[in-house]
């Protein structure tokens, strides 16, 4: 997708009343916290906890049972950087079969932001669908998404899709700007919203698969091929982190805004546990290290008998007629969802599906120019 002319804030909303800047828009907040009320107080939610976290937010969760642990500021609204990749999975990932091939052009690559993590896909070249989502899990690869998102309808339909699928989720920190996770203003999600993702994705056989791939080969072109690695350090052992046992994905991001965020799983006697670290004060493996301490400390001391909170289930069909009309409102606001009462259905019904549609695409034209950044976007 290209800009050719520049938009009005009005023009590119579709409405007269939105002369605010979007960032002006000020977001309702849930009435009631999804997951429970603990997990909006301040300071470290369970006992027993490392001592040694210098993450902005952290959450601990039981995979099986949705039961959260422990955490620490899990409604925080942060950059999630690559992480976001989930969301995009998990609205995306079903839409096409892992056989299907698509020859990527010159326009399909056009809008990847400058400094992005790239898996390497090159016009001309033919790939299946299972080797795009390869790119996307193993390199995080920001041409993987942006030729998958234009293969969906566009990234204006992609963004408008995940954000719909966020609130299905129930996962109301949650702002989409872009479908690969680069610095766009406006872009958050929290460690429970992250956490949601994974806890979803995670029951498909094709997003556990993806995620938990250590090494693959990917087109180069004719018969060529080079292999791709997991950037996952705690499932690859690269740069000094050891990998942790039973670590079956999911999902690491950086960007230099929003520094280093990691949700992670692992099975431990037949118990799986989920971990999302965001924005730990200091280097690149500082994720990776308190994301297996928390873990190591939800094997041997987290207690699903006395839980801090729950990760939510998607909202029923019931609530969803209303929750599409709050979605709509929230979109023309150029708001993130924020009510706790159910979320609209993925599958939004023409009228409002076109709506919401039209309105990611004006904010996303109106943010397209400042998102080069040249931060680079390790994934």
């Amino acid at each position: 997708m290209q800009a050719s002319t520049p938009f009005t804030r009005r023009a590119a909303l579709g409405l007269t009343a939105a002369a605010l800047p979007l960032a002006a828009a000020a977001p309702a907040r849930a009435a009631t916290v999804v997951g429970g009320a603990r997990l909006a107080r301040p300071g470290v939610q369970g006992t027993g906890l490392p001592k040694k976290l210098t993450a902005a937010a952290w959450l601990v969760a039981d995979h099986d049972s949705g039961k959260v642990l422990a955490s620490y500021n899990a409604h925080r609204r942060l950059a999630p950087a690559s992480t976001l990749k989930m969301l995009f999975a998990d609205t995306v990932l079903g839409k096409f079969e892992r056989t299907e091939r698509y020859k990527v052009t010159d326009a399909d690559l056009a809008d990847v932001p400058a400094g992005s993590s790239l898996v390497g896909i090159k016009p001309g070249i033919t790939y299946t669908v299972e080797q795009l989502w390869q790119g996307v899990f193993l390199r995080s690869g920001n041409d993987a998404v942006h030729v998958l998102a234009r293969m969906n309808g566009g990234l204006a339909r992609t963004v408008a899709e995940m954000q719909a699928r966020a609130e299905e989720l129930r996962a109301l920190d949650t702002h989409v700007v872009s479908p690969d996770g680069f610095d766009h203003k406006g872009q958050l999600s929290s460690a429970y919203d992250l956490t949601l993702f994974a806890h979803h994705g995670l029951r498909g056989a094709d997003f556990r698969e993806y995620c938990a791939t250590k090494t693959a080969d990917f087109p180069a072109g004719g018969k060529k091929t080079f292999q791709i690695q997991n950037t996952d350090r705690l499932l690859s052992g690269a740069w000094g982190v050891k990998t942790y046992p039973g670590l079956i994905g999911v999902k690491n991001g950086y960007t230099s805004h929003a520094g280093n965020t990691f949700t992670g799983a692992a099975t431990r006697d037949g118990r799986t546990l989920l971990v999302t670290v965001m924005h730990p004060r200091s280097g690149y493996n500082a994720v990776y290290e308190e994301t297996a301490a928390l873990l190591d400390w939800g094997f041997e001391k987290g207690d699903p008998a006395r839980p801090v909170g729950t990760l939510a289930e998607p909202a029923g069909a019931g609530g969803a007629k209303a929750a599409r009309g709050r979605a709509t409102a929230r979109a023309a606001a150029g708001a993130p969802a924020a009510t706790s009462g159910g979320a609209s259905s993925w599958r939004l019904p023409a009228g409002a599906g076109a709506t919401v549609a039209l309105l990611a695409g004006g904010a996303w034209a109106l943010r397209r120019r400042r998102s080069a950044r040249a931060g680079g976007d390790e994934g």
